[in-house]
This record gives structure tokens, C-alpha cells and sequence, in this order.
């Protein structure tokens, strides 16, 4: 694999540090690494594979001699940022839903739909953090039996909001065990202290959130499938790292419980850990810093004769976006598609 140059926007985040760990934990090739943030983080220094760099304050010059630039910033940053970094002559791969569904913009879980970054045009987006799981199973599972819907409860982590919205969690319970009372919201809408909250992102019309939203949407392209539905509720909980997720999956036909644990067992990035007897199955706190997806409490959906019922767990800042956006570069340098194929048609953002 070939050394390149790469600069990770957002990089004092949570998923920009966390992408900078695993940069060091997989001994990616970059001959040069370049952290940028906003110009309140510029100046700070981060240890990244045994350098001390200094974090930049991000702006239309940052990209130049740049060949992946990682940008994990909010949305409306995303618009304004990706196209001059692609201008530049970067790959952006980027953490925002401000690219996702547009037609020309790939996205990428690896495992499923690696072979779409050949396709790209300067931009390749990663899925929402919730959305991983759900395609990273559904793909094994509907070579046993077509997929006719997918009903997905999400017990979201903080983590997901970022490090405000974990520092407002610690803060919360500290507040609340040691005095009784907290400080008043300001990461999340409302106290996530030994509390949940059944809103992530705004609502829409339907009354479904954005976030539910992206679930279906994302998961059908991700798919290359338009007849696969997805019904999600999205909750916020008091845990810092990784998402949970009880997924109902209705088949065209009935699928033993058996052949799932076996396709999803040879399934790359996923773990089956499913032994409730022995009280063995996914919970976030075993989970956090790891790379899979992790799948248990398998079992016949009582309601529908061609259901699955599980239980999912996966870290939210490793495959729910900084090694995700590793390994969809190491996809793109395997295939030798760093430049696209044609002229990148991105506009920059109004």
C-alpha cells in the first residue's frame, strides 16, 4: 500500500482523535499527517505514531498537497469544507449526512458495498453510526431469504453527540449523586443523567427524526435496494461509547436462527456472541474500543413466522465512522481509484 498524505479535519473530536488512534493502530501508510480544527482548537498538540503535531486552524489553503483529507465536522462545515478540499485534489472521505444520498457521492461500508468507491468523483461519505449495523448484517442474511423490512430500536451512546454531549453525561451523574441536582442541558434537548431521551436530530412531519430517517434511506443505498424498509426509533442513553440496537427482520421466507448464526459467523466484522443461557451477549461497555460489529440473542421473531429477532452492539467512533473511513481508503488504494475517473462534479455549498 502506498504512502499518501492526509489531513484529518475535526481533529481534536471525539472521532477525529479516535481516527487518529487508529491510523497508529493499523501502521496506515502516511508520509505526512495533517491535524485541523476550528481556530479555537489551533495551537494544541496531539501525539499521533510517535510525532507531536500541531493542530491548524482549517482554511481554503489546508488541502494543498493532500491526497485523503478525513473530515468529521458538522454538516454545514462539511458542504463548505469537502468541495474545496476536493478542488485541492484531495479524496475526501467525510462523516456528515450533507453528501450521503446525493446520487453521485458513494457510500461506503466496505464489507458490503466496497467495490462502489470505484465509482467516486472526489467525495465517498460514511454511513450514519447506526446504519452500519444494520447493512453490516442485513447483507449475509438476505443471501439466505430477500429482506422485506427491518424494524431497528436504537439505544444511542453520547459519544454519538460528541464530546460535549459525554462531558454533559459525567457532569449530570456527578451533580446529581453528589448534590442532588444538575446543571441544566445544553449538548442534548434534555438531562441524559439516569434519564432517556426518544429524540435524536430534529423531527420531521411524519413525526419519524432525521435520524430514523437516515436509517432507511442510507441502508437502501447502501444496499442497492429500494424494496428493503426500515422502521427505526432512535433513544439516547446514559452510556458514553457504543450504540445498541434490537433489530426485527422479516424475510420473503422463513430463515432458521441456525443458518443466521452461521452466515453472520463468516461474515468479515461481525461477532457472534450469543449464549444468554450463560448470560454471554453484546453490552456497550465490553464492546467500546473494539473493530465489529457484535451480534447475540438470536432468535425466532414470535410475531411473524418469517422473522429474526437480535441484539447488536458495535462501537459508534471505531466502525460507526474513524475505522469505517480508514478502511474505505485501504479499499480505494487496493482498487488504485485515489483520483477519480472523471472531472469531480461538486459545487461548492451555498
Amino acid at each position: 500500500m502506498k504512502e499518501i498524505s492526509i489531513a484529518v479535519v475535526g481533529a481534536t473530536g471525539a472521532v477525529g482523535k479516535e481516527l487518529l488512534k487508529i491510523l497508529e493502530q493499523r501502521q496506515f501508510p502516511a508520509k505526512q499527517i495533517k491535524v485541523l480544527a476550528s481556530s479555537r482548537s489551533a495551537g494544541k498538540r496531539l501525539q499521533v505514531m510517535g510525532q507531536e503535531l500541531v493542530v491548524e486552524e482549517t482554511t481554503p489553503n489546508s488541502f494543498k498537497g493532500i491526497d485523503v483529507a478525513f473530515i468529521s465536522v458538522n454538516t454545514r462545515l462539511s458542504g463548505e469544507l469537502a468541495p474545496i478540499a476536493v478542488n485541492a485534489g484531495a479524496l475526501v472521505i467525510d462523516d456528515s449526512s450533507y453528501f450521503r444520498m446525493q446520487p453521485d457521492v458513494p457510500l461506503v461500508v466496505p464489507e458490503v458495498n466496497g467495490e462502489d468507491v470505484e465509482s467516486h468523483q472526489g467525495i465517498i461519505s460514511i454511513p450514519n453510526c447506526s446504519t452500519t449495523p444494520i447493512v453490516m448484517l442485513a447483507h449475509p442474511l438476505r443471501r439466505l431469504s430477500p429482506i422485506v423490512r427491518i424494524i431497528a430500536d436504537t439505544y444511542q451512546s453520547v459519544s454519538g453527540a460528541g464530546g460535549g454531549a459525554m462531558l454533559e453525561l459525567r457532569e449530570q451523574s456527578r451533580g446529581l449523586l453528589d448534590e442532588g441536582n444538575s446543571a441544566p442541558p445544553q449538548a442534548l434537548p434534555h438531562q441524559i443523567a439516569f434519564n432517556v431521551i426518544p429524540r435524536i436530530d430534529s423531527f420531521l412531519s411524519d413525526g419519524y427524526t432525521r435520524e430514523e430517517q437516515k436509517m432507511l434511506q442510507e441502508t437502501q443505498k447502501i444496499l442497492h435496494s429500494t424494496n428493503v424498509l426500515v422502521s427505526a426509533t432512535c433513544v439516547r442513553v446514559p452510556v458514553y461509547i457504543s450504540h445498541s440496537e434490537a433489530l426485527h427482520i422479516e424475510f420473503e421466507r422463513p430463515v432458521s436462527v441456525e443458518d443466521a448464526r452461521e452466515v453472520l459467523g463468516k461474515m468479515p466484522g461481525v461477532k457472534v456472541l450469543d449464549s444468554p443461557e450463560d448470560s454471554i451477549y453484546p453490552m456497550p461497555w465490553d464492546v467500546a474500543g473494539t473493530d465489529d460489529i457484535y451480534v447475540g440473542r438470536i432468535r425466532k421473531d414470535v410475531s411473524h413466522p418469517n422473522g429474526l429477532a437480535m441484539w447488536v452492539v458495535s462501537d459508534n467512533l471505531r466502525k460507526g465512522a474513524g475505522l469505517n473511513a480508514l478502511q474505505i481508503v485501504e479499499e480505494v488504494l487496493r482498487r488504485d481509484c485515489l483520483t477519480p475517473g472523471r472531472v469531480a462534479g461538486v459545487s461548492q455549498a451555498d
